[in-house]
C-alpha cells in the first residue's frame, strides 16, 4: 500500500451564513471557472451552522478577507492511500473504514489531529503541516511513502524524527466515544459528474449552494426537525464531487449525477454537541474503528464545527448500535 503526501498546502475556513454574499464571486471562480484560477483543490460544505472551505494557497487568494470569514490556523497538507498502480481515478470508493486501522488509529494513538474529507473519488486524509515528520514516522512501517512533487510522484524522504526518538509500541488504545452522536432524517447521495457537463447544470449548483437555504425552501420537509441542510462540493485536481441529499439529486436532470449500479443512499450520524475544534485527537478514530470492526463501509467529513459520518441506509440502525456500544464503555 501507498500513502500519498500531496503538494498542496491547504486552509480551512469557515465562512458565516450571513456573510456567504461577500465570498460568492470568488467561490463561484472556485468551483465553476477552474481555468480562471490557479487552483487546484477546492472543497465547500454548507451545513446547518455554516459553510466550510478547504482550500488550496492560490483558491485563498480568491477569498476576500472579511469579518465573517474564521481560518483554522495552521496549513495542512492531504494524504490518501492507494492500493496498486496508484490510478485513483479508476477505483471504487471504499470509504474511510478501509483506513481506519492502517491510519486513522495510529495518527489518534501518536496525538495527531486529523480533518477528514471523503470524495467520491477518494478519502483525503488532512494533517497539519507541522506534524508530517511524525506523520511519516508513524506510518512508515505500514506504507510505501510518496511525496508528489510537480504532479510527479517521488518517494518521500524521512524528516528527521530518528534522533532518539522510539516509537512506541502501542496496542488497542480504549477510545470510548465522547461526543454526543445524532442522525438527520435525510439520505444523501454521494455521486460525481462529469466536468464537461458542468457547465450545463452550473445555474442549477450555484442555487443549490447559495440560495436554497431557506426554511421554506421547496420540497424540503418543513415539519421535520430533523432534517437538515447539508451540501458539499469538491473539485480536486480536475475530479467532482458531490454529497447531496435525495431530494436535491432530483432538481438535477436524469444521467448528469453518476451513481452506482445500486442506487445506493446514505444515512448520516452527525458527530458533535459543541464546536469540535481541530486541536482533539482521535474523534475520526473513535467512529471510524467500531464501523472497521463491522465491517460497515463509511464515508467521513470533518467540517469547521462538527463532523459527519455517512453510511448505508440499511446499516444505520446497527451502526447506531455499534456506536453506542462504544458510547457507553466510557
Amino acid at each position: 500500500m501507498e500513502l500519498h503526501i500531496l503538494e498542496h498546502s491547504l486552509k480551512v475556513a469557515s465562512i458565516e451564513k450571513d456573510g456567504i454574499q461577500v465570498c460568492t464571486h470568488g467561490l463561484i471562480k472556485l468551483a465553476f471557472l477552474a481555468s480562471k484560477t490557479r487552483c487546484k483543490f477546492f472543497s465547500l460544505t454548507e451545513t446547518p451552522e455554516d459553510y466550510t472551505i478547504i482550500v488550496d494557497e492560490e483558491g485563498f487568494k480568491e477569498l476576500p478577507q472579511s469579518e465573517h470569514i474564521s481560518v483554522a490556523e495552521a496549513t495542512w497538507l492531504a494524504l490518501n492511500v492507494v492500493s496498486g498502480g496508484g490510478n485513483t481515478s479508476n477505483s471504487q470508493p471504499i470509504g474511510v473504514t478501509k483506513i481506519a486501522k492502517s491510519v486513522i488509529a495510529p495518527l489518534a494513538d501518536h496525538n495527531i489531529s486529523v480533518f477528514m474529507l471523503s470524495t467520491y473519488q477518494t478519502d483525503f486524509i488532512l494533517v497539519r503541516e507541522r506534524d508530517l515528520p511524525m506523520v511519516m514516522h508513524t506510518l512508515s512501517s505500514e506504507f510505501t511513502l510518496l511525496r508528489v512533487v510537480n504532479g510527479e510522484t517521488v518517494a518521500a524522504h524521512n524528516l528527521g524524527i530518528t534522533n532518539g526518538f522510539v516509537k512506541p509500541k502501542l496496542g488497542r488504545l480504549p477510545r470510548p466515544i465522547i461526543h454526543p452522536l445524532s442522525s438527520p432524517s435525510n439520505m444523501f447521495c454521494v455521486t460525481s459528474l462529469d466536468p464537461d457537463t458542468l457547465p450545463s447544470v452550473a445555474t442549477l449548483l450555484m442555487d443549490v449552494m447559495f440560495y436554497s437555504g431557506g426554511p421554506k425552501e421547496p420540497g424540503a420537509s418543513g415539519d421535520d426537525s430533523s432534517h437538515i441542510r447539508f451540501f458539499s462540493f469538491s473539485l480536486i485536481e480536475g475530479y467532482i464531487s458531490l454529497v447531496m441529499d435525495e431530494q436535491t439529486t432530483q432538481r438535477f436532470p436524469n444521467n448528469v449525477l453518476f451513481t452506482s449500479a445500486s442506487g445506493e443512499l446514505w444515512k448520516m450520524v452527525r458527530i458533535g454537541g459543541q464546536p469540535l475544534g481541530f486541536d482533539e485527537c482521535g474523534i475520526v478514530a473513535q467512529i471510524a474503528e467500531p464501523l472497521a470492526t463491522a465491517d460497515i463501509p463509511a464515508y467521513y467529513i470533518s467540517t469547521f464545527k462538527f463532523d459527519h459520518a455517512l453510511v448505508p441506509e440499511e446499516n444505520i440502525q446497527s451502526v447506531i448500535g455499534a456506536l453506542r456500544t462504544e458510547s457507553s464503555a466510557q
